[in-house]
Formats: C-alpha cells, structure tokens, sequence
C-alpha cells in the first residue's frame, strides 16, 4: 500500500513540472536594439580607445626623449620620475590589442545588459502564462522535444519577428 501510495504521489508531482526551454542568446540577437550595438561600439572605439591610444604613445615618446635628452638632461627627481613612469606606458602599448578587447567586452556587455534583462523578463512571463516550472537554457541541452522550445512565444510577446529557419 505505500509503494503504490508512493507512485501516486511521485505521479502527481511529476505532471506539476514543465520545461521549457529557450536559446537566450539567439533571442537576444535577433531583438532590434542589438543591431544598434555594433555601431556604438565603433563610435566608442573611435571617439575613446584610439584617442587614450595615441595619448598614450605621445605620451612615451615624450617622456622618453626628456629621459634621453642628452644636451639638456632633466634633474635626478625628474628622471627617477620617468624611469618609474616609462614601465608602465611600454606595458600600455605592447599590450594595448589586449587593453583594447577587454574594454569592448566590458562596453559591449553594458550595452547587452538591458536587452538581456527584457528578455529574461519576457521569458518568466510567459513561463508563469504558459505554465512551465522550469526553463532551461537550449544550448545547455542535448535533446529536448520541439514543443518545449519557447523562442516563438517569448518572441510574440516581445514583438519580434524571428528570422525563417533555412529549409521552412
């Protein structure tokens, strides 16, 4: 009696759960505000990071033709100064790809911040609207049947059009 008991229970709690699942970052790519991205960062590559760049390389070469100035060398203080700047500026630029990618990612993810939470905001309500307990990410699985994909409804309520599959 309390095997079948057992069944019963672990029954009813089995049909009370519904996954579903969503590649988060396909929807985000195809949200409108992303195709804006791309441009913003150019922009910021442009008017922040080559202008700090060039900064940067005056900046050594300046402070390096004082320290090699042989006609008028600078003071003791001053050049200590410079030998203790000049580290860091050649560090700055032998690295400055490296410098350069980070700050796009940290820029890039800023600017994806608020596209991702509007996603993530679409995605529960339609999981509480459609009844699904859990919601996973897609790439996470590797089978998972059709019907619990939720990039259609999720894009409805967003108001997105999804690009047509090849081959549909």
């Amino acid at each position: 009696v309390v095997f079948v008991l057992c069944l019963l229970v672990a029954g009813e709690a089995g049909a009370q759960t519904k996954i579903g699942y969503i590649s988060i970052d396909n929807m985000v790519r195809v949200m409108p505000e992303t195709t804006k991205i791309d441009s913003l960062l150019e922009k910021y590559q442009s008017d922040s990071i080559n202008p700090r760049y060039a900064q940067i390389v005056s900046l050594y070469q300046y402070k390096d033709s004082v320290y090699r100035d042989s006609v008028k060398p600078p003071p003791a203080a001053v050049k200590k100064q410079i030998e203790e700047e000049l580290p860091t500026l050649i560090y700055q630029i032998q690295n400055w790809q490296t410098i350069v990618n980070q700050a796009l990612e940290t820029r890039q993810n800023e600017l994806l911040a608020p596209i991702y939470d509007k996603v993530y905001t679409a995605i529960k309500l339609v999981a509480k609207e459609k009844g699904y307990t859990h919601v996973l990410n897609k790439e996470s699985l590797l089978v998972a049947p059709d019907g619990d994909d939720m990039i259609s409804a999720v894009a409805a309520k967003l108001k997105v059009t999804l690009p047509k599959a090849p081959g549909k």
